[in-house]
């Protein structure tokens, strides 16, 4: 049996621990939780479906080797000391990204010319070729990693960032990361909730992203089905048939008759966000899994299952906060009718609601009984759980709505 190859996930602030429970899903070992990712081992064939698989991961990489480079000298020599043509063929491409943290070398880009030149010099010292640098989609991209004057040099095996899940094909003005929407329903136990028949629902899903992958979790769909681009296509060492068997295991485990799947809706007020939705849904081909329509916060209602009386489920929005989207004073407003809907239409479920914006989240108007600090990009954010009273009561002073417990 060949030996287990280590590997290290990266990921954002904040969803350390929901890389590790995936990892160990899929068959890692050794998962350890370490400084913006984690360290896991295991065959190819793990690594393979963890790039295939991974929700809340930005990249899944095979270091190479670590060494003490308190010098551009000794980058240089480090990254020499390495055999490139086991991992690369001179007549192809290469890219080489560099992070540099608390080093003398404090330049990320000169650090990453630096390892280029070494890869490219050896290779043709030995074979008369060099490969070419492309930026975008290379064949085989290096990643190296500087922090306290060591570096950690590692074949990126994800290609790109695997947030980049190939059905987006259109966006409105800063929308949602994918991992990070993953992030938010994996926290609120989508995966369990969505094979138990709950239903979701987004009353301002914006171009769809937390709709679309809700129903990815619920049909069991890998995240990175569509993408044609992944790192190690192009790197020496990949199995072809290794990276067929994957697939096809994920293609098998696919739920494709929506009558086994939960109600999947989104909703919103704009117009161009619901085509942008409805696009990137059929791109992610999930036509009949999930539904986009165009309503004002208002309208929405909790879902009939097919004829039969609504069942309790979860609502799951990401509200605009004045970082990028939005004018805080006109937000407020949109805050106050997010609750009140929330109240009035939907007792008994649970409301989730991340937002980098605590003093709007305050006109929501519900008790928040748990807090996730997750990271939009810098922003800080909180995920707001609120539970929604199942007895509503009509304030005597007024339409509005209140909690029987207030």
């Amino acid at each position: 049996m060949p030996q287990p190859l280590t590997f290290f996930a990266t990921t954002a602030k904040g969803m350390d621990d929901l890389l590790a429970t995936e990892l160990g899903e899929l068959g890692a070992s050794a998962v350890e939780i370490q400084r913006a990712g984690a360290s896991f081992s295991g065959s190819l064939e793990v690594a393979y479906r963890a790039c295939l698989w991974l929700r809340v991961a930005n990249r899944v990489l095979l270091p190479l080797a670590s060494f003490s480079a308190p010098t551009p000298q000794a980058l240089y020599d480090g990254v020499q000391s390495i055999r490139w043509a086991d991992h690369l063929d001179p007549h192809r491409t290469l890219a080489v990204d560099c992070a540099a943290s608390r080093s003398a070398i404090t330049h990320s880009h000169y650090a990453a010319l630096k390892t280029k030149d070494a890869i490219v010099d050896q290779l043709r010292q030995r074979t008369g070729t060099r490969p070419s640098v492309a930026v975008a989609q290379p064949d085989v991209r290096v990643n190296v990693h500087l922090h306290e004057d060591r570096a950690v040099v590692s074949i990126d095996l994800s290609g790109e960032s695997l947030h980049r899940r190939a059905y987006r094909q259109r966006g409105m003005v800063a929308p949602l990361k994918e991992n990070l929407a993953a992030a938010v329903l994996l926290l609120a136990d989508w995966p369990r909730l969505a094979a138990a028949g709950a239903p979701l629902m987004d009353p301002m899903c914006g171009s769809g992203t937390i709709p679309i992958e809700a129903a990815l979790m619920a049909a069991h769909i890998p995240p990175g089905r569509n993408r044609t681009y992944f790192g190690f296509l192009g790197w020496r060492g990949h199995q072809a048939a290794v990276w067929a068997r994957v697939r096809q295991e994920a293609e098998e485990q696919e739920i494709r008759d929506p009558k086994r799947l939960p109600l999947v809706h989104g909703y919103d007020a704009s117009a161009a966000a619901v085509r942008a939705a409805l696009a990137n849904a059929e791109q992610a081909g999930l036509r009949g899994r999930v539904h986009i329509e165009k309503r004002v916060l208002e309208a929405c209602e909790p879902l009939t299952t097919r004829g039969r009386p609504a069942v309790p489920g979860i609502v799951v929005t990401n509200p605009p906060y004045g970082e990028r989207v939005g004018d805080p004073g006109q937000l407020a407003e949109l805050y106050a009718r997010l609750g009140d809907t929330l109240r009035r239409k939907f007792p008994g479920w649970t409301g989730y609601v991340l937002t980098g914006n605590a003093t709007l989240s305050k006109r929501i108007g519900l008790r928040a009984v748990r807090r996730h600090i997750l990271y939009n990009g810098a922003i800080e954010c909180r995920l707001l759980v609120f539970p929604i009273s199942a007895q509503p009561v009509r304030d005597a002073a007024g339409p509005r709505w209140r909690r029987a417990e207030e």
